[in-house]
């Protein structure tokens, strides 16, 4: 093939002979009327723009097969780094990855108890008060309610409701 062709994206076609009819020095040749060349022109322009789909259709597909191919080997690079990293680990138990082990599920523990609610006032003489609650404590659990279960605080007033007079635990 004599078209070179190193980039897809930018594929060129020496300039020749046209497939329509040759015109010398821009004057017609033969009898064709303005009409045919209209219709012609039209023709060439509509091959023109279906051959330039198909072209960033290649194009496209092209972009993809390198993307991937960039995703696989970038995947390989990760799971190589992955064992690499736990064989080591085995290799070399560190006590320093032991005492962040143990502080994984404190810090868990703690984001678990995040403050869902704060403490506007405090009845003088009411069980809150006699339990060491103040204006301004956050509550983080309240028997079995926490702030992913208290459900705007409803779940609150029903365990009140359910337990009036029995001891709750509460954490602040």
């Amino acid at each position: 093939m004599g078209l070179h062709m190193n980039d897809i994206h930018t594929p060129t076609v020496q300039s020749g002979p046209s497939s329509i009819h040759p015109y010398s020095s821009g004057i017609r040749a033969g009898g064709t009327s303005l009409q045919d060349l209209i219709e012609e022109r039209t023709q060439a322009e509509e091959e023109l723009k279906a051959l330039s789909s198909v072209l960033d259709i290649r194009t496209t597909r092209a972009r993809i097969i390198r993307l991937r191919n960039d995703y696989k080997s970038l995947m390989l690079r990760i799971e190589d780094g992955l064992h690499a990293h736990h064989a080591q680990a085995r290799n070399n138990p560190s006590p320093s990855s032991g005492s962040a082990s143990s502080q994984a599920p404190t810090a868990a523990a703690s984001s678990l108890e995040a403050p869902f609610a704060k403490v506007n006032s405090v009845v003088a003489g009411s069980p809150a008060e006699d339990a060491g609650l103040r204006a301004g404590d956050k509550i983080r659990r309240f028997g079995e309610v926490d702030w992913i279960n208290h459900e705007k605080l409803s779940k609150v007033a029903e365990m009140v409701q359910r337990n009036e007079g029995v001891s709750q635990s509460m954490l602040r």
